[in-house]
Formats: structure tokens, C-alpha cells, sequence
């Protein structure tokens, strides 16, 4: 009985990915989602990133955590819509869903976004096991985390189009295997494109925003 009650809800968790998948594509938005542990740093790359494209395109942002609106409040000084998700009222669940990004995504203006940010909540497990129909699935690993976590974790780095390694500015003071860690990246997916950028320096920034302007060429301009 658990099994079929299981199928049953990520069945319809599928279809609520179709229909979000679908939504986005109808408002020629094109929606990344962001996945993390807590501190990995997804919203000072969304910082970073908001600061370099300086309105080049436009962009907004769902964010998600259990409690806050701190990281939205971050974000706030660049002028960009963001609605906010908080997962605690229902029960502080460590992930969100297709349903809801959709529904926050429709508080948006989405006829002046090109570029939506999900930054989903800090975890690596959760997460990974639920289709928000977006676009690209991103995860970030910082390197104050150590090399093992694709090993732990491969679901999530399995789920995703990019993995970003973050912080590579603390490299230095460090005892981190940067081989070990992309081994571990291609044992859990052969094919996860890497990069290995700083928001606090900049440095492999640039490579990210092309990716960035990549996925928002990739659907048609607005009328």
C-alpha cells in the first residue's frame, strides 16, 4: 500500500512538472533551478551575477527556504522581483515543488523576465528527487565542503545539467583534491559539466554568465 501511495504522488509531483514545464515555455521565461546544502553559496552567486548582468537581461527570482526572507532581502537592492516561498507554515519541508515555484512564479511580472532563479532550499537531498520543470537543474558544491559529497549524494549531482564549485578563492588555505573531487562528479554523472568559480573574486564568473545568456538565447525573444 505505501509503494502504490508513493507511485501515486510522484506521479502527480511528474505532472505538475509538465504543466510548470510548459507554463515557463509559454511565457518564453527560461527558470534554473539552484540546489545546495545550506552555505554553499547560492545567493552570493546570485548576488554576483546579478551585479555583472546589470540588467542585460531581465531576471527574477523564487526563493525558497523553511523560515526568512533574508536571502530575498540580499537580493532586494538589485531591483528585481522575487517572490518568496517558506516551507515552514507546512511543515518546514527541505525542498520545493512544481506547484509552488509555478504559483510564486505567477505573482512575477514574467513579461520582463527572461531569466528566472529558483533558489531551492539549502539541502542535498530532498531537492534532487523533485522535477520543478524548469529548464536546468544547477548544483553548487563549495570547496570548504570536501570532496565527498557527489559520492554521498549522487542523486543530486545525477539530477543536474551543471554542478558550479564554489569559493575557489579559500583554495589556498585549503587541504582540498580538486582530482578527487571531479572524479567523484564523473563516477555519480560521466557527462556533469563542472565549473570552478569565486563570487567573492570573480574569477570563472564570466564562464557562468555565458552559460547564463546560453539558456536565456535558447528561447525566443518577447513580442
Amino acid at each position: 500500500m505505501e509503494i502504490k501511495v508513493l507511485k501515486k504522488l510522484m506521479a502527480a509531483q511528474e505532472a505538475d512538472a509538465e504543466i510548470s514545464r510548459k507554463f515557463f515555455s509559454d511565457m518564453n521565461v527560461a527558470a534554473v533551478n539552484m540546489m545546495s546544502s545550506p552555505g554553499s553559496g547560492k545567493t552570493a552567486l546570485l548576488e554576483k551575477t546579478l551585479e555583472a548582468l546589470g540588467g542585460e537581461i531581465g531576471a527574477a527570482v523564487v526563493e525558497g527556504d523553511i523560515l526568512t526572507t533574508l536571502d530575498a532581502e540580499r537580493l532586494a537592492r538589485f531591483g528585481i522581483q522575487t517572490a518568496q516561498i517558506n516551507t515552514g507554515p507546512f511543515g518546514g519541508d527541505c525542498h520545493l515543488e512544481a506547484a509552488w515555484v509555478r504559483s510564486a512564479a505567477e505573482q512575477l511580472n514574467l513579461s520582463r523576465v527572461d531569466l528566472l532563479f529558483v533558489e531551492n532550499v539549502g539541502n542535498l537531498v530532498c531537492p534532487a528527487e523533485f522535477n520543478l520543470g524548469v529548464d536546468a537543474n544547477v548544483v553548487l558544491i563549495s570547496v570548504t565542503e570536501g570532496e565527498d559529497k557527489p559520492a554521498k549524494y549522487p542523486i543530486m549531482f545525477r539530477s543536474c545539467d551543471l554542478c558550479v564549485v564554489s569559493k575557489i578563492d579559500l583554495l589556498p588555505a585549503l587541504d582540498f583534491d580538486m582530482e578527487l573531487l571531479e572524479k567523484n562528479i564523473r563516477a555519480a554523472n560521466p557527462g556533469l559539466r563542472v565549473m570552478k568559480l569565486s563570487a567573492k573574486t570573480g574569477e570563472g564568473v564570466g564562464e557562468w554568465l555565458d552559460w547564463l545568456r546560453g539558456m536565456s538565447a535558447s528561447k525566443k525573444q518577447k513580442i
